[in-house]
C-alpha cells in the first residue's frame, strides 16, 4: 500500500512539473488574455454604463439595426455551411491524394489569412460586378452577385474556408485507416464506410471549423464593405452600421449595436460548443 501511495504521489508530482515554470507561464497567459481580449470587452461594457435601457431598446429594435443583423447572421451562416462542405472536400483531397502542385495548392488555402481584407473585397467586387469576369457570365442567367446578399456570402466564404480546412486536415491525417479497411472487408461500400466510420470522427472538428468561420463572418468588415453595396435594409451589415454611427458621433447607438452583436456571437458559440460536447459524448 505504501509503495502504491508513493508511486501515485510521484506520478502526480511528475505530472505537475512536466512544464517548468508553470506559475510564470500561467501568469503570462492570463495577462496576455486580459490585455488582448478581456480589457477591450470590459471597455465596451464600461462605455455602455451611460446607455439607458430605453436608449438600448430603441436602438436594438430599430428596423435598420434588425435588418443589418439579419443580413450579417444569414450570410455568415450560409457561408459557414458551404465552407463546411467545401472545406471537408478540400481537406480530403489534400490528405488522401497525391498530385502535381499539391504543396502550392495547400499553401493557397491560407491566402485569405495573409491577404488584406480590403484587397479581397476590391478583387471580389471586380470579379462579380456586372462587367467583371464572372459577373458578365452570371448576368445573362439572371444572377447578380455584386451588391446583393449573394455577394456578401461569397466574400464570407472566401475568408472562412481556411478555418474549416485547417481544422479538419490534421484530424483526417491522424485517422486510423485500419477501420476503413475493416469496414470494406465486411462488405460495406465507400459511402457507408465514410458515413459510419469516417464522418463521426470528423464531425467534431468540422463543427469547430463551422463555428470559427461563422464567428469570423459575423464580424467581417473589409472584404464585405465593397461587394455589399451598403444599402440600408437590404445589404447593410452590422459592423458597417457600427462604423456609420461612430462617424455620426452616435457613440451610444454604436455601443448598443456592438453589445447586441457581441451577445449574439457569444450565444451562438455557446450553442455550438454545447453541441460539440454532446457529439463527443454520444460518439464514445
Amino acid at each position: 500500500m505504501n509503495v502504491t501511495a508513493t508511486t501515485t504521489a510521484v506520478s502526480a508530482t511528475t505530472r505537475r512539473k512536466i512544464l517548468p515554470g508553470f506559475g510564470i507561464t500561467m501568469g503570462y497567459s492570463v495577462l496576455y488574455l486580459s490585455l488582448v481580449v478581456l480589457l477591450p470587452l470590459s471597455a465596451l461594457l464600461f462605455n455602455s454604463t451611460g446607455l439607458s435601457w430605453a436608449k438600448f431598446w430603441d436602438v436594438a429594435t430599430d428596423p435598420r439595426v434588425l435588418a443589418s443583423y439579419r443580413v450579417s447572421l444569414s450570410t455568415a451562416a450560409a457561408a459557414a455551411f458551404v465552407d463546411a462542405i467545401l472545406g471537408l472536400l478540400l481537406a480530403w483531397v489534400l490528405v488522401r491524394y497525391e498530385f502535381p502542385g499539391k504543396r502550392i495548392f495547400d499553401a493557397l488555402i491560407d491566402l485569405p489569412f495573409a491577404l488584406p481584407t480590403a484587397v479581397a473585397g476590391v478583387s471580389l467586387t471586380a470579379l462579380y460586378a456586372t462587367n467583371g469576369w464572372i459577373g458578365a457570365w452570371l448576368e445573362p442567367l439572371g444572377l447578380k452577385a455584386a451588391f446583393t446578399p449573394l455577394g456578401i456570402t461569397l466574400a464570407l466564404m472566401f475568408i472562412g474556408i481556411p478555418f474549416v480546412v485547417r481544422t479538419v486536415q490534421p484530424v483526417l491525417e491522424d485517422l486510423d485507416r485500419d477501420m476503413e479497411e475493416a469496414s470494406a472487408t465486411l462488405g460495406a461500400g465507400r459511402w457507408r464506410t465514410f458515413r459510419s466510420v469516417v464522418l463521426p470522427e470528423l464531425f467534431p472538428p468540422l463543427l469547430t471549423g463551422f463555428a470559427l468561420a461563422f464567428a469570423r463572418g459575423i464580424g467581417e468588415f473589409g472584404s464585405v464593405v465593397f461587394i455589399s453595396g451598403n444599402m440600408p435594409m437590404r445589404t447593410e451589415i452590422a459592423p458597417l452600421l457600427i462604423m456609420s454611427k461612430l462617424e455620426q458621433y452616435d457613440y451610444a447607438g454604436a455601443t448598443a449595436v456592438a453589445l447586441l452583436l457581441l451577445l449574439i456571437s457569444f450565444l451562438m458559440l455557446l450553442v455550438i460548443n454545447t453541441l460539440q460536447r454532446w457529439v463527443r459524448k454520444t460518439s464514445r
